[in-house]
């Protein structure tokens, strides 16, 4: 797999390109921002897969993904972001996009999205495509995180740390320290009762 990275954290585009390196055995190409990515997309590409992050210096919100799409009709591009809403990734479908990561996804999830655009699919986590209008989070959902949201929602199941470690691809012992989170911000004194609190608030 040859990916082109585009994101202006260091940080992050050193994490998910050590994801794909060792666990996608991908080759990745980095760049900081939308103009690096099109100079680099245009000298070394075409590439398999090229991940343009929302909120980056150049990308205009959207525009950035239609101008890219424009320029390069025939490549794959998908949107990562840690910010961007439910309404944001069905624009960005709706503009081309073949994929949206968020950037809290575990890195077995992330290769296995990744190869599964490469491999010519669509990728969107269920939780976006549970919210098929675009909607935005409601006051409720706002005050979570990405991944918090995710575990809350394992918790109104009845799931147990271990299940939702599991299903997450995290450690047990960070689902424990999402669902304490959780937990303060609602208020709660236990995770029985943060997910009445969720389901009253129409949390689902």
């Amino acid at each position: 797999m040859r990916i082109l990275l585009a994101d202006d954290h260091g940080m992050v585009r050193e994490t998910i390109s050590a994801y794909l390196t060792n666990e996608g055995r991908a080759a990745v190409v980095a760049a900081s921002d939308f103009f690096e990515a099109m100079k680099a997309l245009d000298q070394k590409g075409p590439f398999d897969l090229v991940l343009l992050d929302f909120s980056m210096p150049g990308m205009n919100g959207l525009q950035g993904l239609t101008d890219a799409i424009k320029a390069n009709p025939d490549q794959a591009f998908a949107i990562i972001s840690g910010t961007a809403t439910n309404k944001v990734a069905h624009e960005a479908l709706a503009a081309g996009a073949i994929g949206f990561l968020p950037k809290t996804m575990g890195a077995k999830s992330l290769v296995n999205a990744v190869r599964f655009m490469i491999a010519g699919e669509t990728f969107v986590p269920a939780s976006v495509l549970a919210d098929k209008d675009g909607r935005e989070d409601n006051d409720f959902s706002k005050q979570f995180s990405m991944r918090e949201k995710q575990v809350l929602a394992w918790l109104c199941k009845g799931a147990s740390n271990k299940e939702i470690a599991r299903d997450l691809d995290l450690q047990e012992v960070t689902i424990k320290l999402h669902v304490r989170t959780v937990c303060k911000k609602l208020n709660a004194k236990n995770r029985t009762q943060a997910a009445i609190l969720a389901k009253e608030a129409g949390f689902e």
